[in-house]
């Protein structure tokens, strides 16, 4: 029997094998720029030498509180230093961090506090009272301890302590040790569950640190990035950003509410020069008064996922000078795992035609290995046309662990050896990819397929319209037609028959929408409009 030369002796050893993990990011940023600013919260700067002593505070505070490997420490937060440091200092304890989202309402908090059983939740005062609510449903109740964030005003105290004073209880040279295997589990992260409870997604160290990586080589975020924190930190670990700025040694600067004043006032006073954000996000920078917009004199880079952002959009952030970088992903892939990667020679294109080569969702990112758009029940690749629609399949170091204490499905979403996404996309002859629904989402009229994103793509060039969303409506004789919902832009005013008129002078008439509802749109705790309930009211119509 041959034996290969290459495997004889040559073994795994501390001495050339460690488990890749995240946590050696905020190591190095420790040892190598001690002094350089890490966070920025209201002005106050901590830098990279005190958040790598708070993190390991925290760690050495929580195992003395009986916390061991593998326990759930759960975190009520906004975007501010305690989440930022729970990222390393939870798992550096052993634990796995759940940051909870801060939108959810009292059941669905206390389903996901008794699924993942925490042991431990930290709650900042603007969420005590929701938080109280729903461990009032628990039968284990967890241990409480406040965030007293002393630039907030308002919210009640109800733990035994505060953050600050519990991680002063942790030793600074707590010997907290890197993960044994890669594969542990560092995060787990719940689904939006707009429809049935919510799925906790885990995430292991590997692709947590892989993720980070692709994070800075798609962004080409160079060193020292100062980074903006409108993408919430509970929506997929911030798309794995708290990691991504300790490995570029950047700084995470503060942001409690999604305000327009707010995000210009922080791009202007700490030269923030990258933030991520959801179409929505875009949309409100977009249509703030020009005075707030005036006085950037730095390149901003804006990464944008959450739903197909409308090329207009995209148009109107690069018209102000803002360079867009378009991704996608899921809870399950770590945040971005696909990048419209950028040719130089569509820098000759006029700006509308960019806008809509960028509003592609492109191809796999530098750390995705597998990616195609297939069959949903054969797995067989569609053609490379533009046109034939298939659902996205990914595959690799960036897919989750699995789901928490749901094996089926768990079992459903990997069939086939690949990762399940539920979206519907078209595959261009130059191997990018553009989604053109989710599954639930499309809408078939007289037998003929319907984008609901190509229509809203339509109402969002209309410069009366400020958020657009299209669902199926049923219909007698067509099955189902597009219904449009939209909301105006202040201080204008539209009528059903202009939009529906609008539609047609720019598509396919068959795919313009028969009827159109003015008014707010319903979203999600992470900005996404909410079609589930819009496809309910369209079905009262």
């Amino acid at each position: 029997m041959h034996q290969n030369i290459y495997d004889m002796g040559l073994e795994q050893t501390p001495a050339n094998y460690e488990a890749l993990t995240p946590l050696s990011y905020l190591k190095r940023a420790a040892f190598v720029y001690p002094e350089y600013t890490a966070q920025i919260h209201h002005g106050n700067r901590i830098t990279w030498k005190e958040t790598y002593q708070r993190a390991v505070r925290l760690a050495s505070a929580l195992n003395k509180a009986g916390i061991k490997k593998g326990d759930t420490v759960a975190f009520m937060s906004p975007n501010i230093p305690a989440l930022f440091e729970a990222h390393f200092g939870v798992p550096m304890s052993g634990a796995v961090l759940n940051a909870m989202n801060t939108r959810l309402d009292a059941e669905a908090i206390a389903f996901i506090l008794q699924h993942a059983e925490a042991k431990v939740v930290f709650v900042d005062r603007e969420f005590s009272e929701v938080i109280s609510r729903a461990v009032k449903m628990l039968q284990n109740k967890p241990r409480l301890i406040d965030i007293d964030d002393p630039y907030f005003e308002g919210g009640e105290l109800i733990g035994d302590t505060n953050y600050e004073d519990f991680i002063a209880t942790g030793d600074d040279d707590f010997a907290w040790e890197m993960p044994a295997n890669e594969w542990d589990a560092i995060t787990l992260n719940y689904t939006s569950g707009t429809t049935g409870n919510p799925k906790g997604v885990v995430y292991h160290h590997r692709g947590a640190y892989l993720n980070s990586q692709s994070n800075v080589i798609s962004w080409d975020m160079g060193h020292h990035p100062v980074y903006l924190w409108t993408l919430p930190m509970f929506h997929c670990n911030g798309w794995c950003f708290p990691w991504t700025i300790a490995l570029a040694c950047g700084v995470s600067v503060s942001l409690r509410h999604v305000r327009v004043d707010d995000i210009y006032h922080s791009i202007k006073e700490y030269g923030v020069n990258h933030f991520c954000g959801a179409p929505i996000v875009l949309n409100m920078l977009n249509n703030a008064d020009d005075e707030m917009k005036a006085g950037i004199n730095h390149e901003v880079k804006v990464m944008t996922a959450g739903a197909a952002p409308p090329a207009s959009v995209i148009e109107g952030m690069e018209g102000m000078g803002f360079k867009v970088t378009h991704v996608y992903g899921l809870t399950e892939t770590y945040g971005p795992c696909v990048v419209c990667e950028w040719h130089g020679e569509w820098d000759a294109l006029p700006l509308k035609e960019r806008a809509k080569l960028k509003s592609r969702q492109g191809v796999r990112a530098p750390m995705q290995e597998g990616l195609m758009i297939a069959d949903p029940d054969t797995l067989e690749p569609v053609p490379m046309d533009g046109v034939t629609m298939g659902e996205i399949f990914i595959r690799g170091n960036l897919v989750m662990k699995g789901y928490l204490k749901n094996p089926n499905t768990t079992d459903e979403s990997f069939s086939g050896g690949w990762f399940h996404s539920g979206d519907l996309a078209v595959w261009h002859p130059d191997g990018y990819i553009e989604i053109k629904d989710r599954s639930k989402d499309i809408i078939i009229s007289g037998g003929e397929n319907i984008s609901s994103i190509e229509v809203e793509d339509v109402l969002y060039r209309h410069p009366k319209i400020m958020e657009a969303a299209v669902v199926a409506k049923p219909d007698e004789k067509w099955g189902e037609t597009p219904c449009a919902f939209v909301a105006v832009r202040p201080g204008q005013e539209l009528t059903e028959e202009e939009v529906i008129q609008f539609c047609r002078d720019n598509m396919a008439r068959f795919k313009a929408p028969k009827n159109v509802i003015f008014g707010d749109l319903p979203k999600t705790s992470t900005g996404k409009i909410q079609k589930f309930m819009l496809r309910d009211r369209a079905k009262e119509l």
